[in-house]
């Protein structure tokens, strides 16, 4: 393949060597460094100019010094004469500060209707009124990420399962959006050997997309849990809607975090019926107390794609299974390379 180069962030070295591995290429040459005032210094060793440039960075670990590492990336491409810098973000930074949720009237914890009956309440019995505030002041930070993105140089972003797909709309420039769906269906199909007899749930209304697709793939039920959340990572009540009685149930999700929700789900499915419960996300991000809540938790096995580093990980949980996706990846990069289509890894996985 000539006149490609492709660079990889510290975030996920292991993921750019294998997408350099299935093309046949060699990783390119960067150096990064933090000076003793923590401000990142980045050396591409090779010259780009006239090459077309992918830069490998997942939104991971210490997330911010990996998205300024990757601005940094593109900038120094951009300004040594490369032809076209494309960001491969597997897991795309703040992606969940996608629209202003804040945007509510709050007194003590209160939402409007409780705020509006405590005025009420005060009103009619003479007491001290509460004082009530609009936090309507809440950033859409995946905007600003896009915008950041565009400003350093970027021509063009790889990434996969975007939180919301209207992300995408947020960039000024082609956005790829694939989707890890073909590589968890042919996981399903290969690990579960009653997957016939399964039923595919979301763990919020938010997914509901995203599990019907599968079920109706696999041909199989799907079901739902309401969730209601008193704060961010912290679950007030769960609602199951479906049947998933003698049933292997699979939860489908795009991102696990700190697993909260994700273990009282599966401990709803249980008690409603289900005879195994697996889990299977995208991005496995897994902070705080997640590894622990998952090897006390009910589930057979957790499934997460390797958008970020998985390998230590799966030494300290045995629980934990990792699907490789850089195959699709390294054959995005190459249709977008050869500028063919990708709309084929929207349903099929490379071979």
């Amino acid at each position: 393949m000539p006149n490609i180069k492709v660079f990889g962030g510290t975030s996920h070295r292991e993921l750019a060597q294998k997408i350099c591995d299935r093309l046949g290429i060699e990783l390119g040459k960067v150096s990064t460094k933090k000076f003793s005032n923590q401000e990142t210094s980045v050396e591409v060793g090779e010259s780009v100019r006239g090459e077309d440039v992918y830069i490998v960075q997942s939104g991971c670990g210490e997330i911010n010094d990996m998205l300024m590492e990757l601005l940094i990336m593109i900038n120094a491409c951009k300004i040594a004469s490369s032809c076209r810098v494309t960001a491969v973000i597997p897991c795309f930074p703040y992606a969940r500060q996608d629209k202003k949720d804040k945007s509510l009237l709050e007194s003590d914890g209160l939402i409007v209707a409780d705020a509006l009956g405590a005025l009420a309440a005060a009103a009619s019995s003479a007491q001290k009124v509460p004082t009530i505030s609009a936090l309507s002041r809440a950033p859409i930070s995946a905007k600003l990420v896009a915008n950041m993105l565009s400003v350093a140089g970027a021509d063009h972003i790889i990434t996969m399962d975007l939180h919301a797909s209207q992300i995408q709309g947020f960039f000024d420039i082609p956005v790829d959006n694939l989707y890890a769906e073909p590589a968890v269906l042919k996981w399903i199909r290969e690990n579960i050997a009653e997957w016939r007899n399964s039923i595919i749930v979301s763990p919020d209304a938010g997914g509901a997309k995203r599990v019907t697709s599968i079920a109706d793939k696999l041909n199989v039920d799907f079901a739902l849990i309401h969730k209601e959340r008193k704060k961010a990572n912290e679950v007030a009540s769960m609602v199951l809607v479906g049947d998933v009685k003698d049933k292997v149930a699979i939860l489908v999700d795009d991102m696990a975090d700190t697993c909260g929700t994700f273990c009282h789900a599966a401990e709803k499915l249980v008690e409603a019926g289900a005879s195994k419960v697996y889990a299977v996300c995208t991005h496995g991000i897994l902070s705080g107390p997640a590894l622990s809540r998952i090897n006390e938790s009910v589930f057979e096995c957790v499934v997460v794609t390797n958008t970020t580093p998985q390998e230590e990980r799966m030494k300290t949980c045995p629980k934990l299974q990792c699907i490789d996706i850089s195959m699709i990846l390294a054959e995005a990069v190459r249709r977008t390379h050869n500028g063919e289509s990708v709309s084929y890894l929207f349903s099929n996985v490379p071979i």
